[in-house]
């Protein structure tokens, strides 16, 4: 058990707490111009799973708010969360937050984002705020934070932030392939935009009708066709290594397998009522070139893992 938790009731307040922060995947990303704000317009089917970091929210017992990331140097977006939930008012006592990193580092699995969305999931049992103020400061953290809000599958416009939940897709799991190396984002558009295909307005909103289409319902599956991150190249040009990961989760029996967001992490699908079987022996197969590689599955809406633990 994580420092300063216990197993007992939680103190007035909600403290302390533990909150689970899940990985996101991107089982689609189109990208479009850059706008006056720096980020790119996207089109992007963004879905939880169940890997995550675990955040632990005591009392700090000092004047300001703690953010505590072992391995991870630097401000990180709970730091800009709390910065902007106590810029709007929010009035909770200072706080101590110990992030247990399990989500990998500069993975393109918004790991810091969804840390921080984690954060602002818990505001409201902390300290009144309005949910108009805590989707506005989602928004401004950055373009994978909106999703993470209400953590399960979506579909984000605009350049992330614009965000239509979707009903749970059909079965499925997926294989993840981390890479011993990260990768910037910001690098990984820029390399982007060097290459010259952006696509219009006009073209990413058909991409967005067409896959309004196709996600209908419950139990939807995204086509192989569209399972498409034109970033992959972009990573690909900056890492050639990343070809490695995409060839073995191929080899393990992947129905389709793609670069996850900006990268270098690789994510294989595995639809069907037997993907976690399949996921599972995909991981186990790949393991001894990727040790990180693990088997994982959606979250559902309503997942009551999602909830924080006293």
């Amino acid at each position: 058990m994580s420092a300063g938790v216990s197993d007992g009731a939680p103190t007035e307040g909600g403290l302390p707490v533990r909150v689970p922060a899940y990985a996101k995947v991107n089982l689609c990303l189109y990208v479009g111009e850059r706008r006056e704000d720096g980020r790119h317009e996207l089109v992007t089917v963004f879905e939880s799973v169940d890997l995550a970091d675990e955040l632990v929210i005591t009392e700090s017992g000092a004047p300001v708010d703690q953010v505590v990331c072992p391995g991870v140097p630097g401000p990180n977006l709970v730091e800009a969360a709390l910065a902007g939930l106590r810029e709007s008012g929010w009035a909770a006592p200072p706080l101590r937050i110990e992030i247990d990193k399990r989500i990998p580092i500069a993975a393109g699995m918004g790991g810091g984002s969804a840390d921080a969305a984690a954060v602002l999931r818990q505001a409201p049992a902390l300290a009144p705020i309005e949910p108009d103020a805590l989707a506005a400061l989602a928004a401004r953290l950055g373009a994978d934070v909106p999703s993470q809000l209400d953590p399960g599958p979506a579909v984000g416009t605009g350049a992330g932030e614009l965000v239509r939940r979707l009903p749970d897709a059909g079965a499925h799991a997926l294989l993840v392939i981390p890479q011993a190396f990260g990768l910037s984002t910001a690098d990984v558009y820029a390399a982007f935009d060097e290459r010259g295909r952006l696509r219009s307005r006009t073209e990413l909103l058909a991409v967005d009708v067409a896959i309004e289409t196709t996600l209908t319902g419950p139990g939807w599956i995204l086509p192989t066709a569209q399972t498409v991150n034109e970033l992959q190249a972009a990573a690909l040009s900056l890492r050639p290594e990343i070809a490695r990961a995409l060839s073995a989760a191929r080899a393990a029996g992947a129905q389709r397998e793609i670069v996850c967001g900006s990268g270098p992490t690789v994510i294989g699908l595995f639809w069907g009522e037997d993907g976690w079987g399949r996921a599972s022996a995909a991981a186990a197969q790949v393991a001894g070139k990727f040790p990180g590689a693990v088997a994982v599955r959606p979250l559902r809406r309503g997942d009551p893992r999602q909830a924080a633990n006293p």
